[in-house]
């Protein structure tokens, strides 16, 4: 079994066609369990995020199962299969490993060194398993990429060097309303004290994972206030209370008064996986004119399809910042990335010996139990033209067999599972069960023997 990744990010797609081939946590099941239906495909987990969408899935065969995972997609999007190729990327065996590997380190990353992804692998590896969609194949692909984030993100500085996209969303907002305070510096370069956000308010709209990182975020810059609302209002009740319970000062509001929200607020910080815009031109049109004349709005708009109607970025006082502007933030230190790619490579290599060593397992299993047949066939044969053997020396008999075809297959056995973790070694595989007939064990009868010995 091999592992094929299909997918698109913000290196290989523009925001709106990354909008159209979104999937929303409501979807992911269902499209999962679509694509182990078919015929191609054993297993699948589905990564989604912010900024890509990544098909990981277990296959025999690489073609059949690629245009599987494609037509699903384009069905999906809405979009034809040769739109999307101009787009996907895609990786098959140790590649799809690596590229896994880097995603969890943060090196393929919007902002280099993120730590929310390695959450949103093990959300998606969950979500896989829990409909049995994750076998054992992808269960150890997981496991290893999981590993390898939190090692990179222990034993290197890309945590500092780099940050969560929220992390930069809202140092830019900060940047702007302090650049509005100061009439004429707009160009100028901010302080470190301007990075903060104190005496400012904000609104969080989305409960989900990124509207946490949000209120963490923003209670850890001096926020004096944070409304959260969400189309659950238990969640927001949730939120707002963690954050009080952070130190925070936090209340939740319904949504459908968004427009007071917006109003009240400097920042608006969004991201709620939702279909089509939350956060609509009438909304800040009305939140605007209930503002007083001159203060600037931030809206951090982070959802995926985009949550905030795109007009309203023309609207004066109004700026959003969305995946395209953050897209430009400058990367993590040379140092740090070199680092971490070499705890990748080296856990790679890990990774892809163990998967070569454990498809070795079911061969020698089968080597063996090719050995098996040959006694009982050979018994068999003795026993039919002996039938008067004594029982003792049958099975004296049968021992001593048994132990020659042990040791004439323990040399071979052993140095086939040293030189199988090599790279060559499914060529190995290929030639030893060429040699030894593999493919007929479990049919092995009494003429075969006969002819073997022959």
């Amino acid at each position: 079994m091999s592992i094929l990744l299909v997918g698109l990010s913000h290196h290989s797609a523009p925001v709106a066609l990354l909008e159209s081939v979104a999937v929303a946590e409501a979807d992911r099941d269902a499209l999962t369990e679509s694509l182990i239906g078919g015929r191609h495909v054993d297993e699948a987990m589905i990564v989604t995020t912010c900024n890509r969408v990544e098909v990981y899935a277990a296959v025999e065969a690489f073609h059949p199962a690629l245009d599987d995972v494609v037509d699903l997609l384009s069905r999906h999007s809405g979009l034809s299969a040769e739109e999307l190729s101009r787009h996907l990327y895609v990786r098959y065996s140790e590649s799809a490993a690596e590229h896994l590997f880097s995603v969890a380190s943060g090196l393929d990353s919007m902002v280099v060194g993120e730590q929310q992804i390695i959450g949103q692998i093990r959300t998606a590896y969950q979500s896989a398993s829990d409909i049995g969609a994750a076998g054992t194949t992808l269960h150890r692909l997981a496991q290893q990429a999981l590993h390898v984030g939190k090692r990179v993100h222990t034993e290197t500085g890309i945590d500092s060097a780099g940050s969560s996209v929220v992390s930069v969303a809202l140092d830019r907002a900060a940047e702007l309303l302090a650049a509005g305070d100061s009439a004429g510096t707009t160009t100028a370069s901010p302080s470190p004290s301007s990075r903060r956000l104190d005496g400012r308010r904000a609104v969080v709209l989305g409960a989900g994972a990124m509207g946490g990182l949000a209120v963490a975020h923003l209670g850890r810059a001096g926020i004096s206030h944070i409304d959260v609302t969400n189309r659950t209002p238990d969640r927001a009740d949730r939120l707002s209370e963690i954050a009080r319970d952070s130190g925070t000062p936090a209340s939740a509001f319904p949504m459908e008064d968004l427009a007071d929200g917006i109003a009240a607020a400097d920042i608006l910080f969004t991201c709620t996986g939702a279909v089509g815009a939350v956060v609509t031109l009438g909304d800040v049109h009305t939140a605007l004119a209930r503002r007083g004349p001159g203060r600037p709005l931030v809206i951090c708009d982070l959802g995926m399809p985009r949550d905030v109607d795109p007009s309203v970025s023309g609207l004066p006082g109004v700026t959003v910042l969305g995946i395209e502007e953050l897209n430009a933030d400058p990367a993590t230190s040379a140092a740090a990335a070199d680092a971490a790619r070499t705890i990748v490579d080296t856990e790679l290599a890990a990774y892809t010996q163990a998967e070569r060593m454990a498809g070795v397992g079911p061969l020698i299993g089968q080597l063996r139990g090719r050995g098996g047949q040959v006694v009982a066939a050979e018994m068999r044969r003795l026993e039919s033209r002996l039938p008067d053997l004594d029982d003792r020396v049958r099975d004296e008999v049968a021992n001593t067999v048994r132990r020659v075809v042990d040791k004439l297959l323990h040399p071979p056995t052993v140095r086939f599972k040293e030189l199988a973790a090599q790279p060559d070694g499914e060529n190995l595989a290929a030639v030893v069960r060429t040699l030894f007939d593999l493919d007929s064990v479990g049919r092995l009868d009494e003429t075969s023997v006969d002819e073997e010995a022959s």
